[in-house]
């Protein structure tokens, strides 16, 4: 049953998603030991090598259909691999970004050549991938991006920079988001696909110095005149863009409370052992009124916020999971990791300060989650405007 002593949810109780969740647990244990890991961090980058195991062994592409390469799943398998990421201290690899986000751009409004061209090789491991929303200028606010494509003749002609774009040293098949028109505000909003390796005027900037998350290359990319082809815009019409950004911000924030609540497990199973060992005073730390009233604490608002996750995959399984339920979910979920995390950190003492220590890591990771996938205070925004 896990820390949280909850049964497993009805829609993960098919007896293959059992085995395919011990299937990742175990290509995770072999693939990414605490030995690799430390070196990708160290390096600021998880090496192209996973990536291509990853798709050997069939977790690329988890919930594309097999018509275009993918494995056939659903939803269920993407969060199953998330779970597992976050279980098995597998950071920093953008493998769920990957299949559950930038995949489904193309899957959702590709078009049928489109969806022939890149996604098979999007899970044969020809192709890592990323989305380049995030300008110097522009974070949250995605009508405010100022990178332009002009049509010239059968190419369009991308002019920009953006920032913080994670697999962003790695990606070789990216979709940015652009302005076809700047003078239609979000109307002239398109998404244009770049296979890098086959532009010019296309270059990577620095693998940017993070607070947390040193294994993710999260990159500075820029546009410098690159010429794509036109039948590289997604969808094939302009002025999709804002839309199609819209339609799938759902599902990428859910996936951020999935990583979420993964995360606050983790947590509570590492202090629970910790202070089951560490001794003070003469007994287990576990032994102190204080410990157990923290924790005791910090499992019940675990629970909820497992509760509530499980409930929000349901809905979007079930095609019903709005913005705003999902937007809740990415805020309170992430809110309360960061404040679980650090309630585990303090009953680690001096110990949960040092590096090597997998608390002190997820202290620094968690932060980022209140920010990416639109930060924590748009979340309120968004909510607030179905009141």
């Amino acid at each position: 049953m896990g820390v949280l002593n909850l049964e497993r949810p009805a829609f993960l109780a098919e007896e293959d998603l059992v085995i395919f969740e011990d299937a990742v647990g175990k290509f995770f244990d072999e693939h990414a030991p605490e030995s690799r890991t430390a070196k990708w961090r160290e390096d600021g980058i998880v090496e192209r090598a996973l990536w291509n195991e990853a798709a050997e062994a069939g977790l690329a592409c988890l919930s594309i259909p097999e018509e275009y390469g993918g494995m056939g799943g659903d939803y269920r398998h993407e969060v199953i691999l998330m779970e597992q990421l976050g279980a098995k201290a597998v950071d920093g690899f953008g493998l769920s970004l990957h299949n559950a986000i930038v995949a489904h751009y193309i899957l959702h409004y590709g078009t049928e050549e489109q969806k022939q061209r890149w996604l098979p090789g999007m899970a044969d491991g020809t192709y890592v991938s990323a989305i380049a929303m995030t300008e110097p200028g522009a974070g949250s606010d995605l009508q405010g991006i100022k990178s332009t494509a002009r049509l010239d003749g059968d190419e369009y002609v991308l002019n920009g920079s953006k920032t913080f774009i994670t697999n962003g040293q790695t990606a070789n098949l990216i979709v940015v988001v652009a302005k076809t028109d700047p003078t239609q505000g979000a109307r002239g909003t398109s998404l244009l696909v770049v296979e890098t390796d086959k532009v010019q005027g296309f270059e990577r900037g620095r693998n940017l110095d993070k607070l947390g998350q040193e294994a993710a290359d999260t990159s500075e990319l820029f546009f410098n005149d690159v010429r794509i082809p036109a039948d590289n815009l997604l969808g094939g019409g302009e002025g999709q863009g804002f839309f199609q950004l819209m339609g799938q911000l759902p599902q990428e924030r859910l996936n951020i409370a999935v990583q979420g609540i993964a995360q606050i497990e983790r947590a509570l199973a590492l202090t629970i052992d910790y202070v089951k060992q560490r001794k003070a005073f003469g007994k287990q730390v576990i032994d102190f009124q204080n410990t157990q009233f923290v924790l005791a604490e910090c499992k019940t608002e675990a629970t909820i916020a497992r509760v509530f996750v499980n409930h929000c995959i349901e809905q979007h399984l079930a095609g019903k999971l709005d913005a705003a339920t999902a937007s809740m979910a990415k805020y309170w979920v992430t809110d309360l990791e960061n404040s679980i995390i650090d309630r585990c950190l303090q009953l680690f003492g001096g110990f949960g300060f040092m590096a090597e220590y997998p608390i002190a890591r997820m202290y620094r990771d968690s932060r980022v989650q209140r920010i990416y996938g639109g930060t924590n205070e748009i979340m309120k925004v968004l909510i607030a405007r179905t009141l």
